[in-house]
């Protein structure tokens, strides 16, 4: 019989080469496909790149791994530019956040309509059945004969957060080895294979772009514009910022007003941007009220397989990491949604995502629109 053919994203690191050689263990007819989406000449990535004076960039170094893995495992290695596509549906959309004053994860737009639509696009060129990843999750056959996607059985690793926005088109042709294995026994696993990558440290920055001083990096795409930092409790102007782009909600480093003995011993924080006005507000202490937010809206909805239902309390997460919080849903339609959480939550950012949860499912979610305290809008 004809085996199933399944493509493996290989990235050049540990997890996406101990994925290939479980697929290869499970039967599978295994073939790679390195992406390359992110040229950083062409893109002019010169501010902030601390990879710009090496011998070989970054990615070119990710590429021989991922073909050293590939020999090891005896499979063919495909390498693909998605370059252009990068640009048009991440990358533009990341900076037009920004110059919005938001504060975008692209991540998740990445996996969208990179990793789990142009890659499985190209795997289908090549009589694939199927395309893998390294990711962190798990497909679930629902009762009603779609696929939900599970958490993965190492919490800490989980990476649902991110494949937020799959449809169930995608979730269907798509396989995660990694499913029920923690972090762990994949480096275990690696090193009994002898694979070359079974150390490596795990990619960290910029989904394809990787470490960069973002602040730097940003003035290559969005110029510096200084501006006035004013305490939004009483209206003084207390500093500058460089361009209020530069900034998210809750950040408390890099401010440039810290050891001023007029300003107190507190710790200051961003709580509001006024983009058209290029003014930073911020205000002292950890819980202070304009940190705080009851409720949001949410936009830009995609439920994976069922939505929720309005009424009904969930799990919510809004940053990548960050512990679950009770949320109810209060309102929904085709395009929002509105989540009133069950005690107050800290530091919510416009354009960060919005993804509930349900009994170890992420039903999907969307992106941040409005923050609200006490019915005042915080943004």
């Amino acid at each position: 019989m004809k085996k199933t053919k399944v493509m493996i994203g290989l990235s050049g690191g540990v997890d996406s080469a101990v994925a290939a050689s479980l697929l290869l263990h499970q039967g599978y007819e295994v073939i790679g496909g390195f992406m390359r989406n992110w040229d950083a000449m062409a893109n002019n990535d010169i501010l902030g790149n601390p990879t710009l004076l090496d011998d070989q960039c970054a990615q070119e170094a990710d590429y021989d791994d991922a073909l050293l893995v590939a020999k090891q495992l005896n499979i063919p290695l495909y390498r693909v530019d998605f370059i252009q596509e990068y640009w048009d549906h991440v990358f533009s959309y990341f900076l037009k956040e920004y110059a919005l004053g938001r504060t975008p994860n692209p991540d998740i737009f990445c996996n969208k309509f990179i990793k789990f639509d142009a890659f499985l696009e190209f795997a289908k060129t090549h009589d694939c059945d199927f395309i893998a990843m390294g990711h962190y999750a798990k497909k679930i056959i629902n009762t009603n004969g779609h696929y939900d996607l599970g958490t993965s059985y190492d919490a800490d690793k989980d990476q649902t957060y991110f494949l937020s926005q799959l449809s169930q088109a995608q979730l269907a042709k798509t396989l995660f080895p990694l499913a029920d294995i923690e972090k762990t026994e994949v480096r275990k696993i690696a090193k009994s294979l002898h694979l070359s990558v079974a150390s490596k440290k795990d990619s960290t920055g910029v989904c394809f772009i990787g470490e960069r001083h973002f602040k730097d990096f940003l003035k290559n795409y969005i110029p510096a514009q200084r501006g006035f930092t004013i305490d939004i409790e009483t209206g003084h102007t207390i500093g500058e910022h460089q361009g209020v782009y530069y900034y998210t909600i809750g950040q408390r480093k890099g401010l440039g007003i810290g050891g001023s003995r007029l300003l107190g011993n507190d710790r200051w924080f961003v709580v509001k941007k006024d983009v058209k006005n290029n003014i930073l507000y911020v205000s002292s202490g950890e819980d202070n009220q304009h940190l705080l937010a009851d409720s949001i809206t949410v936009s830009t909805l995609n439920w994976v397989n069922l939505p929720p239902v309005v009424g009904q309390t969930y799990q919510g997460r809004f940053r990548h990491r960050q512990s679950l919080e009770t949320v109810v849903v209060t309102a929904l339609d085709d395009t929002s949604m509105t989540l009133r959480f069950n005690k107050p939550s800290k530091a919510l950012t416009p354009g960060q995502a919005a993804v509930l949860y349900s009994d170890k499912v992420c039903l999907g979610g969307g992106l941040t629109l409005d923050v609200f305290f006490q019915g005042n809008r915080l943004n």
